[in-house]
C-alpha cells in the first residue's frame, strides 16, 4: 500500500514568481530558495524595472520589498492594484521594519500578505502556496464567468465588480427568433431540434459579436442582444442593422442546407429599437444577470413580433432609422399600432437580399 505524507494533499503547483528588491544579496538568496521549492523565479533590482517586467511577462505572484530607492514598495503596489491588467497578481510585501502600521497599510492598499525580514522559510513557503492557490481559484472563477457570460459583460465584472442595480444609458436592443419554431420541433426528433438550435446560436452569435453586439439572453429560440451596453459602441444602431442583415444572409444559406437534407426551411424575424434603457445587473446576490429594461426593450420585442404580420424579416424604429442616415435603404410603414403601446409607432423595414 502506498503512503503519502500528511501535507501531500496540500501541495500547491509551482508558479512563476517575481522578486523585486534592491538588495542584490537578498534577491539572489530569496530566488535560490524559491527555485529549490520548484518555482520559476525572475528578479528585478528596483520598482520601475519590476513594473516593466510585470507588463511584458506573465507572473503568478510578486514578492515586493518596501524600502527601495527611487520607487518604493508602496508606490509599486499602488501602481499594480490600479492597473486592470496587473491587479489580479497577488503581492506579498517584505520589510525589515517590524511595524504593524506598515502591515495594515499594505493590506489596505491591496497586498495579499506581509512578511518581516529575515524571512522565515517555512512561513514564506506557506504564504506563497496559499497566495498561489487563491490566485488559481480566482483564475478558474474568471474562466467560468467568461464561459457563461459575454466577453464584454465579463470585462465589466472584472473592472467594476458585481453589484445589483443599473444606470440609464443610450443603447440599441435587438430581438430575434425562429419563425414557426413549434411546427419545426413537432416535425423532427428532439436531437435534430437541439442541433438546429446550436447551429442557429452559432450563426447568430457570429453575426452579432462581429458587429460589437452582446448576446444578453437566450430563451428557447429567442435571442436578445445589446449594442452599446455594457461597453459603449460607435453608431450602435447601424451596427445592429448590419448584424441583422448578416443574420438573415446566414440563415438563408443554412436554410438551403436544411431543405437539401430533407428538413424544414428556417426563417427568422428581427426587431431593433434604439433609445434610453436601464442597464445593469438584476436578480439576487446569488443569481443575477446583466440585462436592460425599459420602453426601448419592449419596443424591440414588439417589432420582432410584428415581422410576422408584415412578412418582413427586419423591422426597426424611428430612432434606429434616424441613426442610419442614407447609408442603408429602408421602407417606411408609417405609424403602426403595436400591442402594448399606447401611441402608434413609426415602423421601418430594412430590405434584404432574400
Amino acid at each position: 500500500m502506498n503512503w503519502n505524507p500528511p501535507n501531500a494533499f496540500n501541495a500547491t503547483a509551482p508558479g512563476r514568481l517575481l522578486v523585486i528588491d534592491d538588495n542584490k544579496v537578498m534577491r539572489l538568496l530569496l530566488a535560490r530558495g524559491l527555485e529549490q521549492q520548484g518555482h520559476s523565479v525572475a528578479m528585478a533590482e528596483g520598482g520601475r524595472r519590476g513594473l516593466e517586467m510585470l507588463r511584458s511577462e506573465h507572473f503568478d505572484l510578486v514578492l515586493l520589498d518596501i524600502q527601495m530607492p527611487e520607487m518604493d514598495g508602496y508606490q509599486v503596489l499602488k501602481t499594480i492594484v490600479s492597473d486592470l491588467s496587473l491587479r489580479e497578481i497577488p503581492v506579498i510585501m517584505t520589510s525589515a521594519l517590524d511595524e504593524i502600521d506598515g502591515v495594515a497599510h499594505c493590506v489596505e492598499m491591496g497586498a495579499e500578505d506581509y512578511l518581516f525580514k529575515p524571512l522565515n522559510p517555512i512561513l514564506l513557503r506557506a504564504r506563497i502556496n496559499a497566495s498561489l492557490e487563491k490566485k488559481r481559484l480566482r483564475d478558474r472563477q474568471k474562466e467560468l464567468i467568461r464561459k457563461f457570460a459575454a466577453s464584454e459583460v465579463a470585462d465589466d465584472l472584472m473592472a467594476k465588480g458585481f453589484s445589483l442595480g443599473g444606470q440609464m444609458i443610450e443603447a440599441t436592443v435587438m430581438f430575434s427568433d425562429i419563425r414557426g419554431f413549434t411546427t419545426i420541433t413537432e416535425s423532427q426528433p428532439a436531437s435534430d431540434t437541439i442541433e438546429l438550435l446550436n447551429n442557429y446560436y452559432s450563426l447568430m452569435f457570429e453575426a452579432i459579436n462581429g458587429q460589437g453586439g452582446v448576446v444578453n439572453q437566450i430563451v428557447g429560440d429567442g435571442i436578445m442582444a445589446l449594442f452599446g451596453a455594457p461597453a459603449p459602441l460607435e453608431n450602435a444602431p447601424r451596427a445592429a442593422v448590419c448584424a441583422a442583415l448578416e443574420m438573415i444572409e446566414m440563415i438563408d444559406l443554412y436554410s438551403q442546407q436544411q431543405v437539401a437534407a430533407g428538413k424544414m426551411p428556417v426563417r427568422i424575424g428581427v426587431g431593433i429599437a434604439t433609445g434610453q434603457v436601464i442597464a445593469g445587473y438584476t436578480g439576487t446576490m446569488t443569481r443575477a444577470t446583466y440585462t436592460c429594461v425599459g420602453d426601448t426593450v419592449n419596443l424591440a420585442a414588439r417589432l420582432e413580433n410584428y415581422t410576422k404580420t408584415v412578412g418582413q424579416p427586419i423591422l426597426i424604429d424611428e430612432n434606429t432609422r434616424g441613426a442610419l442616415g442614407e447609408e442603408l435603404p429602408v421602407i417606411e410603414y408609417g405609424p403602426v399600432e403595436l400591442k402594448g403601446k399606447s401611441q402608434p409607432v413609426n415602423v421601418y423595414s430594412v430590405p434584404t437580399a432574400s
